[in-house]
């Protein structure tokens, strides 16, 4: 009877480190059994004893998962699985949950395009917007940027920002993460003692500033209307005064006799 135990090992390098350890319990083994040094019946016992062994010195290794849920295709996280001999990738799906971010309109917003497993020094971001929607679908998207900038930023957020933001990182042409962020306008906020309170929609800062300016434009002429009709009216008053024609006429009267 052979017992089996299946073993795992962060990163590359441990597959060289298990075949020493197994070519130093199993070789003298098959050197004695090709040269028909002992009955056969012998390395039964002799076989369960390397394969204790080997675990043993196995376990001695240092070893960890590697892998960082939930997504991303993640080359630094393999493990070596001794019962295949190979690499285990950590056979997370490329396409990470979407988040959720709730903005004022006017406010600055920014999305990070950041995952907690290490990344090649050599990569590309691509930054993508689906507008008005919630999606994963990569048909959806239009490319907004490509570079190597993993911070997106919104200066001041419009109703014209909302949808789904997607940023892709690559390595060698291939795709490693893909991350989403749903932006949303804010909403009627509830405060203590039963009120409500709308969040305001302010207008774009150019518009407020025209606005502005043609008020106070409004404002200075009003003004201005005012002060000439005051002049006016203090011209004519000292005019009747110094004009004999314009004062009221004095009436005659006869007396008959």
């Amino acid at each position: 009877m052979i017992r089996t135990q299946t073993l795992y090992f962060s990163g590359k390098g441990y597959d060289q480190k298990l075949k020493e350890i197994l070519n130093a319990e199993i070789m003298p083994m098959a050197e004695e059994f090709d040269k028909k040094m002992n009955d056969d019946t012998v390395y039964d016992e002799r076989l369960l004893t390397a394969a204790d062994n080997f675990i043993a010195a196995a376990f001695k290794l240092p070893r960890a998962s590697g892998c960082f849920p939930p997504c991303g295709f993640q080359a630094s996280g393999y493990v070596y699985n001794c019962i295949t001999c190979q690499y285990d990738s950590c056979e997370f799906p490329l396409d990470c949950p979407t988040k959720n971010i709730t903005v004022l309109e006017n406010n600055r917003t920014q999305m990070r395009c950041d995952v907690p497993f290490p990344l090649p020094y050599e990569m590309k971001v691509v930054w993508r917007f689906a507008e008005e929607i919630r999606t994963q679908q990569v048909d959806e998207f239009e490319e907004v940027t490509v570079g190597i900038d993993r911070l997106y930023s919104i200066p001041s957020a419009g109703l014209r920002h909302q949808g789904t933001y997607q940023c892709e990182i690559y390595s060698d042409q291939r795709s490693l993460v893909r991350l989403y962020y749903h932006l949303i306008g804010g909403r009627i906020v509830p405060v203590p003692g039963g009120w409500s309170l709308a969040l305001l929609r302010l207008p774009p800062p150019s518009l407020l500033t025209a606005c502005l300016t043609s008020l106070l434009l409004l404002l200075f002429l009003s003004l201005g209307i005012l002060h000439w009709w005051s002049i006016k009216e203090k011209s004519d008053v000292e005019q009747a005064e110094d004009d004999p024609d314009s004062r009221c006429p004095v009436r005659e009267i006869y007396l008959l006799q």
